[in-house]
């Protein structure tokens, strides 16, 4: 089933976990939008660099540290995701209470390895 995914910390170097993620993500039939400091883009997939009021986006995988997240809170409970991925590093257990207090899943994993072992 594809998932409309928002990642949060997009980047056009090809060495970030957020860029090897759009392209897994694309590959795998996701459409995907993005959120970046700065415009950018990988393949096909254009960087935003405002909270776009994005509609029926499923999960939302995050690619910003704990520091820089609470600028994304009143964001995410907008959207109202099914869930939130933490990846390696962005782990912020009071985001995570945040969020399930709002009925949206939260789970620290890796994007990544969720694609490959089919349980994205």
């Amino acid at each position: 089933m594809k998932k409309n995914t928002l990642v949060i910390g997009a980047s056009e170097n090809p060495d970030r976990y957020s860029h090897k993620a759009i392209k897994a993500l694309r590959n795998n039939g996701h459409p995907v939008v993005a959120i970046a400091p700065r415009a950018g883009k990988v393949e096909d997939v254009e960087f935003d660099t405002s909270k776009k009021p994005y509609s029926e986006i499923d999960t939302v995988t995050l690619y910003v540290g704990p520091r820089h997240q609470p600028d994304y809170y009143d964001y995410l409970f907008e959207l109202n995701p099914r869930r939130v991925i933490f990846n390696p590093g962005t782990e912020n257990q009071e985001l995570v209470r945040k969020l399930e207090n709002k009925g949206i899943e939260a789970e620290e994993a890796c994007t990544l390895v969720l694609l490959s072992i089919g349980a994205y």
